[in-house]
């Protein structure tokens, strides 16, 4: 049993250029080890980025006019991670593979009435152990201004992500695109799964294989017998058993393709959050640098020992600490 997957991550300003040097393959090591950098020819784009998402997004904005106020702290942008259970692309040929996506890319142009020129990037990636869809966009909703009662184009993620069900919404709607344009997915459940350990997954589904293998040698043995009412009654047994059996595998069965599907879910928001820190990081010794020179400045300015300036400072900043 297979599932089709669409994710959302939104994003602010400042995240743009983590998510762009992994999307497009602009760095040069990456902690994500599932990563083969020798299949990275093998990734295309279904919509081209030939600069900076930061970039991109400024000059989306400004071309369109769109609407709404921005903050540091505001999402402007919004990913869509697009894929399927790894079992789908097994044996999926190289044409419908790209298909897929090509239907999925299609799907996010109309979802809510979107329309393909607030699409940054789509880029598909195939240098990992599952292909998958990197699509990233700019929230827009088309409403009316309520000053001037004009039709506007305006840039607001918590309206275009409006309600509580705006994600079951999502998956609904993908759910029935992809399976509509002939491809052979189930949506899922609804609820949220148990989590499992994958340990105890295992344990479970190696308790129930053996005891699936076993019953099925004890009806085989079964079988032998002359009598031709016993064997009628015997039949029905059996069938009913085989139903039972069948159950059992496909309660197996759907609990590990849950587990896998929270595997990668799980591991594309580990791909993002070592994709902050790794910002955050860069920014940090920026900062630094920055802080260092000053006190370098100032000290030559006013002949002051740049040492002693430091103490000063951090003097200054534990006492401010100390009064709060």
């Amino acid at each position: 049993m297979s599932y089709a997957i669409i994710r959302n991550e939104k994003y602010t300003l400042n995240q743009l250029n983590v998510i762009y040097r992994h999307n497009e393959r602009k760095n040069t090591n990456y902690s994500n080890k599932d990563i083969d950098m020798n299949n990275g020819k093998n990734n295309y784009s279904i919509k081209n980025c030939f600069t900076t998402y930061e970039k991109a997004f400024r000059d989306i904005k400004n071309k369109y006019d769109l609407k709404g106020k921005i903050k540091n702290i505001s999402n402007v942008a919004c990913e869509y991670i697009i894929t399927a259970s790894p079992d789908f692309f097994d044996g999926l040929s190289k044409q419908e593979i790209k298909r897929y996506f090509q239907t999925a890319y299609k799907f996010v142009c109309g979802f809510k009435n979107l329309g393909e020129q607030y699409i940054i990037s789509a880029k598909v990636h195939l240098d990992e152990s599952t292909p998958h869809l990197h699509l990233v966009y700019l929230p827009v909703v088309h409403t009316v201004d309520k000053k001037s009662g004009k039709d506007i184009e305006k840039l607001c993620c918590t309206d275009f992500w409006k309600g509580k069900n705006s994600y079951k919404y999502l998956q609904d709607n993908f759910y029935n695109y992809i399976t509509k344009s002939g491809f052979d997915l189930e949506r899922g459940d609804n609820k949220d799964n148990k989590h499992i350990k994958i340990e105890d997954l295992k344990k479970v589904t190696n308790y129930e294989m053996q005891k699936y293998e076993k019953e099925m040698i004890n009806l085989e043995q079964e079988l032998d017998i002359e009598n031709t009412e016993e064997l009628k009654r015997e039949y029905k047994r059996i069938i009913k058993k085989f139903n039972t059996l069948a159950k059992q595998y496909t309660r197996v069965k759907t609990i590990t393709d849950n587990v896998i599907n929270k595997q990668i879910i799980l591991e594309n928001e580990n791909n993002v959050v070592a994709q902050e820190n790794e910002r955050l990081e860069i920014e940090n010794n920026y900062l630094k640098n920055f802080l260092d020179k000053t006190f370098e400045y100032v000290s030559i300015l006013f002949d002051f020992p740049k040492d002693r300036l430091k103490r000063l400072v951090k003097d200054f900043v534990n006492k401010m600490k100390g009064e709060r």
